[in-house]
């Protein structure tokens, strides 16, 4: 699921917040697996969470941009 942030980075905006949710998705999946004790890899919680950071600075700088540009 994670990625290299110079991909991440090449996405639309479109694909970046459908990501995103995907994201969200599976983070609450892996959380029920870990209550369950069914998780396999606990460390890739922490990748996503790393992931959705990622997508969300990206998205923020590209608000911003667009703000500026207004301006």
């Amino acid at each position: 699921m994670a990625s290299n942030l110079k991909e991440i980075r090449k996405l639309s905006i479109e694909k970046l917040n459908t990501r995103l949710t995907d994201c969200y998705e599976s983070i609450t999946n892996m959380r029920f697996q870990k209550a369950l004790g069914d998780l396999e890899y606990p460390q890739k919680i922490r990748a996503v969470k790393k992931e959705i950071a990622q997508i969300k600075t990206i998205l923020r700088e590209n608000d911003l941009k667009i703000e500026e540009s207004n301006s």
